[in-house]
């Protein structure tokens, strides 16, 4: 019996730390060309659309939004950033804290590629709204019920 203590510990013990932890983001990726991006007077509908919902809104501060990114890997917490932003009469007046280093992939998204825009030319076909070309009612008086 004796034996036996000393096995399960020496089998199962090292097996604790063989445990894989995985990588959590968790946050908003706001970064620092967003953040330039802010003026004063902006409305709270643009700050949104620019940065994205807030992480927190606090029902005890209605005018202060805070976006903040934490990166754990494994164990161990690699970056975090932090960003407030504070409104006046639902116009931004001031922000605190930065954005993450680097560019916004939606911003390489977003871009007009010249290569996929296309010109109209002026042999092509022209679209007539609906309103112009009623279509006729497809309702007709049925001949059960009557």
């Amino acid at each position: 019996m004796r034996f036996l203590l000393p096995l399960f510990l020496a089998l199962f013990l090292p097996a604790c730390s063989l445990v894989y932890r995985i990588d959590v983001q968790q946050g908003n990726y706001v970064t620092q060309d967003l953040v330039d991006r802010l003026k004063p007077g902006m409305t709270k509908a643009e700050v949104k659309q620019l940065l994205g919902t807030p992480l927190l809104i606090d029902v005890f501060h209605a005018n202060r939004w805070d976006y903040f990114f934490s990166n754990v890997k494994g164990r161990k917490p690699e970056d975090s950033s932090r960003l407030s932003v504070f409104f006046e009469n639902d116009k931004l007046a001031r922000h605190t804290g930065a954005g993450r280093a680097g560019t916004t992939p939606t911003a390489q998204i977003t871009a007009p590629n010249p290569a996929t825009q296309t010109t109209e030319t002026p042999d092509a076909p022209t679209r007539q709204s609906p309103a112009a070309n009623p279509a006729p009612n497809p309702v007709t008086p049925s001949p059960v019920g009557r």
